[in-house]
């Protein structure tokens, strides 16, 4: 399944819907303003919350949490010791570890796990600049957590350029 993003530049809290590929909302992604850390809510369709998005206070790397009824589900942070290109990894609360590698800046990468891939990000599909697509490969995989997964990856990598 297809999901599209298209990102509002400079939204209050950066709200905006994620669409399926029929078009129909299917996720939401609230940001909470006024809080001490870069926090997100990532809501289904009816409202309900699927995954909270935390900026990590203290790491000696930037890292985000996804959490799922308050437990933590996955950490995203980049991966030390990765040569030629940028990879983050998602690390699950089970100790599995997913890989991102690709093009992060230019949103053309993949989420794996153990070399296949579960998702394909890409801006390919849109002359849109604020627009890429989540293509989630598999029926089985978790499309609420690799949607957050992609939003995380999008926000470290967006700060750490913002930095240089």
């Amino acid at each position: 399944m297809k999901y599209v993003v298209r990102e509002k530049m400079f939204a209050i809290g950066d709200d905006y819907w994620i669409e399926d590929e029929r078009g129909d909302r299917a996720f939401y992604v609230d940001g909470k303003v006024m809080r001490l850390r870069d926090t997100l809510e990532l809501k289904d369709s009816t409202g309900a919350v699927v995954a909270v998005i935390h900026k990590k206070l203290v790491s000696i790397r930037d890292a985000m949490t996804v959490e799922r009824d308050g437990q933590v589900l996955v950490t995203v942070k980049k991966k030390r010791l990765a040569l030629l290109r940028e990879v983050y990894r998602a690390e699950l609360a089970s100790g599995e570890e997913l890989e991102v590698r690709g093009d992060l800046i230019g949103k053309e990468y993949d989420i794996e796990y153990g070399g296949e891939r579960l998702a394909r990000i890409s801006r390919r599909w849109f002359s849109l600049r604020d627009a890429y697509a989540i293509d989630v490969e598999r029926d089985d995989a978790d499309a609420g957590m690799l949607i957050a997964i992609a939003v995380c990856v999008d926000r470290l990598v967006e700060k750490e350029h913002a930095d240089d």
